[in-house]
């Protein structure tokens, strides 16, 4: 597939999404916006692709937010014509960008890995709020101007405090221009799983979405939601819905596939994290 902002690749049941903008941080604009919307929804009804990795062009930024020389709240367009922040009759009806980005936000409930290749500030927590596993480079770093400028972060935040203790979230939203988070602060505070040098992030994000795609596609995309539910819902309200998920997310193709694997003896050589 073609994108104006985005790179796309696809092999063995692996997506790799690259916010391609290097010129501009990786910052997302309409067409980035639609495109983004385009390639998730897209996702979903492709076989092929069973774990998606999302990074960014270039060496200085995963992605910076919204595009800033485009508009802000209240100016920005978005797919379809609409802007951001645009009015209606009420204050209960907004337009954000976030709404049409993010792999959840769309329905797609296979595996995303953001991979963090340089800067994730602002609207960057909109795609990392959504992915289900975050590894980094050594020289990444995470932050949020919002404040800064005079404005509050909001979704951003909401983002944040559910990917780190609520302290440290706090912490990187109020303090805006004047601190960052390094990728060893992020590892040590659960926002990132595997810290790597820059030039094995590639490599460290293939091996772990390689090892996922092996795997019975029902099986990962049912565990997968139900984990997400065990975050969104109250504990009883979620293992109510337990057996549901093990319905949904079990069959008999499923089920074959994994005795095939049991019953032919390898064993994978497994490593120690």
């Amino acid at each position: 597939m073609a994108y104006e902002t985005l790179n796309y690749e696809e092999a063995d049941g692996v997506a790799w999404v690259t916010l391609n903008r290097p010129d501009v941080h990786n910052a997302f604009n309409s067409v980035m916006m639609r495109e983004l919307q385009e390639v998730w929804t897209t996702m979903r009804g492709n076989d092929d692709v069973r774990v998606a990795v999302l990074t960014g062009a270039g060496e200085k930024a995963f992605c910076t937010g919204i595009d800033r020389a485009e508009g802000v709240a209240g100016q920005a367009p978005l797919p379809g014509g609409r802007v951001v922040g645009s009015p209606g009759a009420t204050p209960f009806m907004f337009d954000d960008p976030g709404d049409v980005i993010g792999p959840k936000t769309n329905d797609l409930w296979k595996p995303v890995i953001g991979a963090v290749n340089g800067m994730a500030c602002g609207g960057a927590f909109y795609l990392l709020g959504e992915c289900d596993i975050i590894i980094a480079s050594d020289q990444a770093t995470f932050f949020d101007p919002h404040v800064s400028y005079g404005m509050t972060a909001s979704f951003e935040s909401m983002h944040m405090a559910y990917k780190m203790p609520f302290g440290e979230a706090v912490r990187m939203q109020l303090l805006g221009n004047d601190e960052r988070l390094s990728a060893k602060r992020g590892h040590e505070i659960g926002l990132v799983s595997e810290v790597v040098a820059a030039n094995e992030l590639r490599g460290a994000a293939q091996w772990i979405a390689d090892r996922i795609a092996e795997k019975p596609p029902l099986a990962i995309q049912g565990t997968l939601r139900a984990l997400w539910a065990a975050r969104d819902l109250p504990r009883s309200q979620a293992l109510a819905l337990g057996y549901a998920f093990v319905k949904m997310g079990t069959n008999s193709e499923s089920i074959k596939e994994g005795q095939r694997a049991f019953e032919s003896g390898k064993r994978p050589k497994w490593r120690l994290r």
